[in-house]
């Protein structure tokens, strides 16, 4: 400031947004110390210029950033474009030039790997072999040792998966002038990991959709890998709509699957993300009204057994109910186990369906249909058959003829048969042959005989009930004869 300035009085000069020259120097140097890079610095930086050997990017300093071109080839081809945004290292900063990379790589000094050492720097390295308690590897031209424990964030379930492939370490520890080098690439992607996961709780929230791979699987769900070393876990209820047992019947390790974020829980034990793949899509209750409809008979599976019925999956994720007295016409069943197991499949009909509250009601014997139905194709009237004696009631013997279809022998049929005394000890289970006398398909019964005897028409099921005398009067010839056949009849 000049003396006449000083002498007048006047205030120092402004610019237009009220900072004086002082201010404004103060903050240029304020900027530049706070754009200042350090050798082993990580930086993001955007691709500003592409040219046949170099990449020139901004680092947010006073001097652009220089990366080799070939670094960024793969197979001959340019992984990235203008504008795009990379994660390097600060391999040399001077005023004049800024060098970075993804990693020190290739032949360098004993001088350069002290340097990646003391700056953190990561170095790109080859594992050449398995040794005893960890993995040789080899680092710009000399043999270094990587622990097991420090060649990824968890225990390999392949240790020989990673053999033969570069990856980038940190060097933990240089001795004996390079001949004891020890390097981790454990810290690495440790270090990766914490950068990402910032980026992702500044991106992500609760209810939110994302994309993942699945990285592996538990006995109680899967875990999946949202970014590079940062997973999530899905629970077994919650990789799909319908029923799943075991993780590899829902996924497979490396599918791509799309994850909705139940929860984010930043713990002792770090961050815990709860995902679920089937709250990203759609619940199947919401197309099934499209789909089934009452009187339906589908092919389902039998997913689990209650004490009063069992339930079968008729769609994905679309269960319905078999309560135990629509297993069977031809049973009691009493136990669901008794007549299907999960697992099996089985043929039901929807009975009913409620899709405000999601219920299906299903039967296993309507599916099957009534044997009733069609009973005069299974049962002929004056034809003998074999059949299987059910009960013996105090009236006479119930006999199976087929699935769901029971007869009647009365005791009185049997008094005027030739074969009666023999018939009269049968039990349950016995076989017996029988003749069809009559069949009431409204009533659903069915009146027998011994075999070979056509024994006496009538309903033989009535007629144990109480008998009702003709109201006319008959004489007494008529009397008579009504007490002869009476009597006849055992009456």
């Amino acid at each position: 400031m000049t003396p006449e300035l000083q002498n007048s009085g006047q205030a120092p000069t402004e610019t237009e947004d009220g900072m004086s020259f002082a201010e404004m120097l103060a903050q240029q140097e304020q900027d530049e110390g706070r754009f200042a890079l350090e050798v082993g610095q990580r930086v993001k930086a955007r691709i500003v210029a592409i040219t046949t050997d170099t990449i020139f990017v901004s680092t947010g300093s006073k001097v652009d950033g220089i990366v080799d071109r070939a670094e960024m080839e793969e197979g001959g081809a340019l992984s990235c474009q203008v504008g795009d945004t990379l994660d390097l290292y600060v391999i040399t900063a001077s005023a004049q030039e800024v060098k970075l990379s993804r990693a020190m790589s290739g032949s360098g000094s004993l001088a350069a790997l002290e340097e990646a050492h003391a700056a953190k720097m990561p170095v790109e390295g080859r594992v050449s072999a398995q040794v005893k308690g960890g993995y040789s590897v080899d680092i710009m031209k000399r043999r270094a040792f990587c622990p097991g424990s420090q060649i990824d964030l968890r225990p390999l379930a392949d240790p020989e998966s990673v053999i033969g492939q570069t990856c980038t370490f940190l060097i933990t520890r240089l001795e004996n002038h390079g001949r004891n080098i020890v390097v981790s690439r454990r810290d690495v992607l440790e270090r990766e990991r914490a950068a990402t996961l910032e980026q992702f709780l500044a991106d992500t929230h609760e209810g939110d959709i994302r994309q993942g791979t699945v990285s592996r699987l538990s006995s109680f769900g899967a875990f999946v890998e949202l970014a590079p070393g940062l997973e999530g876990m899905v629970h077994l209820s919650e990789l799909s709509w319908g029923r799943v047992e075991h993780p590899e019947d829902a996924v497979q390790v490396g599918d791509a699957v799309t994850v909705k974020v139940l929860g984010i829980t930043q713990g002792d034990k770090g961050l815990r993300l709860a995902l679920s793949i089937r709250a990203a899509q759609e619940s199947p209750w919401n197309s099934a009204a499209k789909t089934l409809n009452q009187g339906d008979v589908l092919q389902g599976r039998v997913t689990r057994l209650m004490p009063f019925g069992a339930f079968v999956e008729v769609l994905p994720g679309v269960e319905g109910l078999v309560h135990l007295s629509e297993f069977s016409f031809t049973r009691r069943v009493m136990k669901a186990e008794d007549m299907v197991a999960p697992g099996d499949t089985v043929s039901v009909k929807i009975k009913d369906i409620d899709l405000d509250r999601r219920r299906l009601s299903l039967s296993l014997r309507e599916a099957e249909g009534n044997p009733w139905d069609r009973v005069r194709e299974l049962v002929r009237v004056g034809e003998d058959m074999p059949g299987t004696v059910e009960k013996r009631a105090p009236f006479g013997f119930f006999i199976n003829l087929a699935p769901g279809i029971t007869g009647l022998l009365p005791l009185a049929v049997l008094k005027n048969s030739a074969q009666g005394k023999s018939l009269e000890r049968l039990a349950p289970g016995d076989a017996v042959i029988v003749r069809v006398r009559e069949i009431d398909t409204a009533q659903r019964r069915i009146s027998l005989a011994p075999a070979g005897e056509a024994g006496e028409s009538g309903e033989d099921w009535k007629q144990h009930a109480p008998r009702t005398e003709a109201s006319a009067p008959l004489g007494t010839l008529g009397l008579a004869l009504q007490a002869a056949r009476a009597k006849k009849e055992g009456r």
